[in-house]
C-alpha cells in the first residue's frame, strides 16, 4: 500500500494490515484460521487510549492482537481453547476403537471421575501444570483413592492433553510429568514368595480336606507362571498331553455387566505354545479325567469346552480364583504360627518368574514362557535377586568353568562358599 493512501482514524494513526474502524467508531481485525475469518474488536486502539464512559472496560486492540498475534506465530487454534476437560476427554476416547473391556471400563471410570469433578469442567486452555498436579494430589489426598486409580485417570488425561497440542490447541502438555513425583505409590506390590512358602501352601492344599481339590490347579499357576485370566480361558482343545503343550492364544473375562468375554492375549507375545513338565501334565490329566461330561456345554463368543466350571456351568473367572486363594491362606495362617503373605493367581506367576530367573533360566527363554512383551519386563525380575543368589551362580559357573578344564586349577582360590554372607 502506498504511504499515502495508508488507513488511519481519526487522531491520523496509521492502521495495521487487518485493523479498521467500523461505522460506529469501533476498531476491528480480522485474521484467518484455517481459511476460516475471525474477528476481535475494541472501543480503544492502542493501551493509553482512555476508557471510554459508558463502555465496559476492555482491553484495547493492539493488546487483543498481540494475543491474537501469539497464538497465530505459534500456529495454535485459539477457537479450541474452549473446550472443557471433560469434552476433550471424550473426544480423544472416540478415537479409541477395538479396546479389549478391561481397557474401556478404565476408559468409563475416568470419564465418570471427570463428570463429578469441577476439574472437567475447567476449560484446557486454562490448565496449567500445577493446576494438573493439584487436582491429582486432591484425588488421592483429599478423595482417598488409590494410586492405582489416580494412574488410570492420569493414563487418560495425559494422552488426551497430547492430542491437544497435535492438534494445535494447546501449545505444551501439562500432565507431561512423571506421576511418581506427585502422588505416592501406596499400591501393594505383589512380591514373589519363597521356594519353602510354596512348598509349604501346596502341601497344605494337597492335605487340606477342604481344599484339596482345588490342588491341580495351584500347582499349575506355581508351575507355569500363565496369566489366570489365560489359565481361565483354556479349553480341553488347548491342551495337548501326547506332546506336552498347552495352547495359549485367548483369554476369558467377565465383564462389569457380568457378560463374558474372550479377548486376545494380553500382548501379542502373550499368544504362545508353553511346554509343560511331566508333574504339571500329570495335574492336567487329572483335571481332565475329574471333568464332569456335559451334554450341553456353555459357548463363549465360539468357545467351549473350559477347564473349570461353576454349579451353573459357567466358566470360572479370575474373581472366582482370587477368593478361594484369599480363603485357602486364610485358614493356613489359622492354623500355623508362621503366617503366609498374601497369595493371589498373579503372585503364582511372579514367583514362578523368580524361580526360573534364580535357577539361571536364559532370559530371552523366560521371556518367551511368561507371554511379556518387552524384555525389560522380564530382566525387572532378576533385580529381586540377592547376595545368596549371586553367590549360586558364581558357584555354578565355577564348578563349569571345571568341568571344562578338565578338573581342579593348580592353583586352588578360595571356594564362594568360603565368603561370609551376612
Amino acid at each position: 500500500m502506498a504511504k499515502g493512501s495508508q488507513r488511519r482514524d481519526s487522531k491520523h494513526r496509521v492502521l495495521r494490515c487487518g485493523e479498521s474502524i467500523r461505522a460506529n467508531g469501533k476498531y476491528q481485525f480480522k485474521y484467518h484460521i484455517g481459511g476460516k475469518p475471525h474477528f476481535v474488536y475494541s472501543w480503544r486502539l492502542e493501551p493509553t487510549d482512555p476508557q471510554l464512559k459508558g463502555k465496559k472496560p476492555d482491553l484495547s486492540l493492539r493488546e487483543k492482537e498481540k494475543l491474537i498475534g501469539y497464538d497465530l506465530d505459534s500456529q495454535i487454534d485459539s477457537t479450541g481453547k474452549n473446550m472443557t476437560v471433560l469434552e476433550l476427554v471424550e473426544r480423544y476416547l472416540a478415537t479409541k476403537t477395538g479396546v479389549k473391556h478391561n481397557t474401556r471400563n478404565n476408559y468409563n471410570f475416568a470419564k465418570n471421575i471427570l463428570a463429578k469433578e469441577p476439574f472437567g469442567g475447567k476449560k484446557i486452555s486454562q490448565v496449567k501444570t500445577s493446576d494438573a498436579k493439584l487436582f491429582l494430589i486432591k484425588l488421592q489426598k483429599e478423595d482417598g483413592r488409590g494410586y492405582s486409580s489416580v494412574k488410570t485417570i492420569r493414563g487418560v488425561l495425559r494422552p488426551a492433553f497430547q492430542m491437544a497440542v497435535d492438534d494445535d490447541c494447546l501449545q505444551k502438555n501439562p500432565f507431561g510429568f512423571e506421576l511418581s513425583g506427585v502422588v505416592v505409590n501406596d499400591s501393594v506390590t505383589r512380591e514373589a514368595i519363597t521356594k519353602d512358602q510354596m512348598k509349604k501352601f501346596l502341601k497344605f492344599i494337597h492335605d487340606d480336606n477342604v481344599y484339596y481339590k482345588y490342588y491341580d490347579a495351584v500347582y499349575i499357576l506355581f508351575h507355569t507362571g500363565i496369566r489366570i485370566s489365560e489359565f481361565c480361558g483354556l479349553t480341553v482343545k488347548d491342551v495337548d498331553l501326547e506332546n506336552k503343550v498347552i495352547n495359549i492364544d485367548h483369554q476369558l473375562q467377565r465383564t462389569s455387566e457380568m457378560e463374558y468375554v474372550i479377548a486376545s492375549t494380553k500382548t501379542n507375545a502373550g499368544t504362545r505354545k508353553l511346554p509343560i513338565t511331566d508333574d504339571v501334565a500329570e495335574c492336567f490329566r487329572r483335571i481332565l479325567e475329574e471333568r464332569e461330561d456335559y451334554t450341553i456345554e456353555k459357548m463363549v463368543d465360539g468357545y467351549t469346552g473350559f477347564l473349570f466350571l461353576d454349579e451353573n456351568g459357567m466358566p470360572l473367572v479370575a474373581l472366582h480364583w482370587e477368593h478361594r486363594f484369599n480363603h485357602m491362606v486364610k485358614r493356613y495362617n489359622n492354623i500355623y504360627r508362621i503366617q503366609l503373605p498374601n497369595i493371589t493367581p498373579h503372585v503364582c506367576r511372579h514367583t514362578y518368574c523368580s524361580n526360573m530367573a534364580k535357577a539361571g533360566m536364559n532370559p530371552k527363554t523366560l521371556q518367551y514362557l511368561m507371554g511379556h512383551r518387552d524384555i525389560s519386563v522380564t530382566l525387572n525380575t532378576y533385580t529381586h535377586l540377592g547376595l545368596e543368589d549371586a553367590a549360586d551362580e558364581l558357584l555354578r559357573l565355577e564348578e563349569t568353568r571345571k568341568e571344562l578344564d578338565g578338573g581342579e586349577s593348580k592353583e586352588e582360590a578360595p571356594s564362594i562358599r568360603e565368603f561370609k554372607i551376612s
